[in-house]
């Protein structure tokens, strides 16, 4: 390739990286005068000025009111992130609900919606239809909150593998492409949509806007809800293994001799703490089959109610799955040594009665006092679809010249 187009292309490419840069310090450090970017930036005041102009331009950041910074100096006009100037979409299947949330630039919620739904005895393209559409209803509210989406995320609750193939042990089929719940009619996307597993976007979700914000460290997020997930966070990033397959915490064997597990083995974790077998085993089985008419809420308001009148069907239940959960754990903790472990999903919710219970075990199976702080997620069954909105905000701050293109 000649020097001379070699040339344009190493500036464009240093230009892009400084976009992102000078985003980024925008946002952590909003209002801030020109003067004070450059000094945070080490980039020249010109330099800083021209980009500001790209970043206005693309209707990322807006000048606003005066600002006196020290003592010394002349005032300079404050810089700040537009949060208008883009939204991200996220969206999410579950078994018993789809899911919807808008995130604005500022990375605030602008639109949730969970709708119940059975999922479980749909095929892929009936979901595929009612996602459409519950998609184009956020897409609608923020349209008209002067939101324009760039960018849309799936949440899938199963396997997405490096191949692009979703596989879910609780529906009953298998090997369908993620692409299938991607295509959602949108127009004026700059990203292609994406599906990933749910279990990872939450806890991006958790360490975006939960728990994380306070430096858990390396971390992993359990996603409990019919099935148990695992998000592993470590140095900021989403571990998801070779295949795209780490995290399956539901699928560990807790009980060689307990009951068959969709995945064809025996004695997986969420056949003992998933949250049909614990409402199952506090006696609340019969809310069961109408579970998708009330969504995943009203059982478990159900059993909160037990468990806070002292229900000793209840007690004993949450109790036995906080054991069985923190019994898993214990293997993963050995594995990885992490930080932290937040509980998130349905154990936030019942964590006042399941929480003992995993600290103790995990303290009994730890070696050489390899015990993790743990702590429960603000977010619960939020976190993914706030994970999926805000894949496409982090995208948009690593690289805002996407905007441009």
């Amino acid at each position: 390739m000649p020097p001379e187009t070699r040339e344009p292309m190493r500036h464009a490419g240093m230009r892009e990286r400084n976009l992102a840069v000078l985003l980024g310090v925008i946002a952590a450090n909003q209002p801030v005068t020109r003067a004070r970017l450059a000094a945070l930036t080490g980039f020249t005041k010109t330099t800083v000025s021209n980009l500001i102009a790209v970043l206005a331009e693309a209707g990322l950041v807006h000048d606003g009111d005066m600002l006196h910074e020290g003592d010394r100096g002349r005032p300079g006009i404050g810089v700040s992130v537009n949060g208008t100037g883009a939204a991200g979409l996220g969206l999410e299947v579950n078994v018993d609900y789809l899911a919807a949330a808008v995130l604005d630039l500022g990375r605030r919620v602008r639109y949730r919606l969970l709708v119940a739904a059975d999922n479980r005895n749909r095929k892929p393209a009936e979901i595929a239809v009612a996602l459409a559409r519950l998609a184009g209803q956020a897409f609608d509210s923020a349209a008209e909150q002067g939101l324009p989406v760039i960018g849309a995320t799936v949440a899938l609750p199963g396997l997405v593998d490096r191949s692009g193939m979703f596989r879910a042990p609780n529906f009953p089929w298998d090997d369908v492409p993620a692409a299938a719940f991607t295509d959602l009619g949108l127009s004026g996307l700059k990203l292609p949509t994406r599906a990933e597993n749910e279990a990872n976007l939450a806890a991006l979700g958790e360490l975006w806007f939960g728990a994380g914000r306070a430096n858990l460290g390396d971390f992993v997020h359990v996603s409990g809800e019919i099935g148990i997930g695992a998000g592993v966070v470590l140095d900021g990033r989403v571990f998801q293994g070779a295949h795209g397959y780490a995290g399956e915490l539901g699928h560990l064997q807790v009980d060689p001799a307990g009951e068959p597990c969709a995945c064809g083995a025996r004695g997986c974790l969420e056949r003992a703490a998933g949250r049909d077998a614990i409402l199952r085993a506090a006696g609340l089985g019969d809310m069961l089959a109408d579970h998708a008419l009330a969504g995943p809420l009203e059982p478990l308001s159900a059993l909160t109610t037990l468990l806070d009148s002292g229900d000793p069907a209840a007690t004993e239940a949450v109790g036995r799955a906080g054991e069985a959960l923190g019994r898993a754990l214990t293997d993963v903790v050995k594995v990885i040594d992490p930080d932290t472990i937040v509980l998130g999903g349905i154990f936030s919710t019942i964590a006042p009665w399941t929480l003992p219970s995993v600290e103790k075990a995990l303290r009994a199976g730890g070696l050489y006092g390899q015990v993790p702080t743990v702590v429960v997620s603000s977010l619960g069954e939020h976190a993914a679809v706030l994970g999926a909105a805000g894949r496409i905000i982090e995208h948009l701050y690593s690289d805002p010249a996407l905007l441009l293109r």
